[in-house]
């Protein structure tokens, strides 16, 4: 496989910020080997064509991102030998039907989601192409049109074996990152390690959501840190009717790893407070539906995610 083409789809903050550094990094180069490309829109996306993307790390950085071609119509692009889906879960179906005919049966897809049903919900409507379970680290936002901020420590994802191409080998890919300075982690089995980020967005994101608070007041607050527990536990009996094996700590690790964010509201309860569209299905939905799929009780998810609705 000759990886050349990379297109980035959904330039917000996950997608701005490997994509920026992506950009940046082959442009640093005389005569790059490597294309990449931003599939974006509105404003965000008419300030990208007319200077680039501005990234801002917390290195310190302030990067000026120049993508190959930044457009709204994926015809605009060549077919893409590794594709990142950045979008929010409620745009992924209509992504996937557009950019499909532009995929090939060998395209490497990374999807930088949140969510313990990502993959299966690609595979619905895609029956081509090598999908890597995966599961994203990194606090950014798009600051206004053109400037994507990135807060906390460096971004970085963890992939693992497409259940469908088991026997798939990734080290192509893999060296690609190393070249690019993007910090990605082999998991042979990348399960537990989805569960582990799911089990700490969704929870804070849906008492948040429940209760207007940040992370630091859900801790402090006893009734929010109660039902906090309680939609962590039914997450951890649900993985493990499924088979994952998570940490026999997993609970109180995921909460003591959230002190050191006291201030941070979930984009899930932003989203609640302004009306709209919202990713709740991708939580409290997921939740519920594998609950009855292992017939494990999940009434407090069900409580809070029906209230908030």
């Amino acid at each position: 496989m000759m990886l050349k083409n990379i297109l980035i789809c959904g330039i917000g903050g996950v997608g701005g910020y490997f994509g920026g550094k992506i950009a940046y990094k082959i442009n640093s180069v005389k005569n790059p080997p490597y294309n990449i490309f931003f599939l974006a829109r509105g404003k965000h996306l008419e300030e990208i064509q007319k200077q680039g993307l501005e990234l801002h790390t917390s290195e310190n950085e302030t990067l000026l991102c120049k993508p190959t071609l930044a457009s709204d119509d994926i015809n605009d692009f060549p077919p893409p030998q590794l594709c990142f889906i950045c979008v929010k879960s409620y745009d992924l179906d209509a992504l996937i039907n557009q950019i499909q005919h532009k995929l090939m049966n060998d395209t490497c897809i990374i999807p930088l989601m949140n969510g313990i049903d990502i993959y299966e919900r690609i595979r619905k409507n895609l029956k081509k192409s090598i999908v890597f379970p995966s599961c994203v680290y990194v606090g950014s936002h798009i600051e206004k049109p053109g400037v994507v901020i990135q807060t906390g420590n460096p971004g970085f994802f963890r992939l693992g074996y497409d259940p469908k191409y088991p026997h798939f080998k990734p080290n192509k890919i893999l060296e690609l990152f190393k070249e690019l300075k993007i910090k990605a982690i082999w998991e042979d089995n990348p399960n537990p390690a989805i569960w582990e980020k799911f089990l700490l967005v969704a929870s804070f994101a849906l008492v948040s959501a429940h209760y207007s608070q940040t992370l630091g007041q859900i801790i402090e607050d006893k009734q929010s840190r109660h039902l906090l527990e309680k939609i962590m536990e039914e997450i951890v009996m649900i993985a493990n009717k499924k088979g994952i094996s998570l940490k026999k700590n997993i609970i109180q690790d995921t909460i003591d790893f959230c002190r050191y964010y006291p201030k941070v509201i979930p984009s899930y309860s932003r989203d609640v407070q302004k009306g709209g569209k919202n990713e709740g299905d991708l939580y409290g939905g997921a939740i519920i539906r594998m609950g009855k799929k292992y017939e494990v009780p999940t009434p407090t998810t069900a409580s809070v995610y029906n209230q908030d609705l």
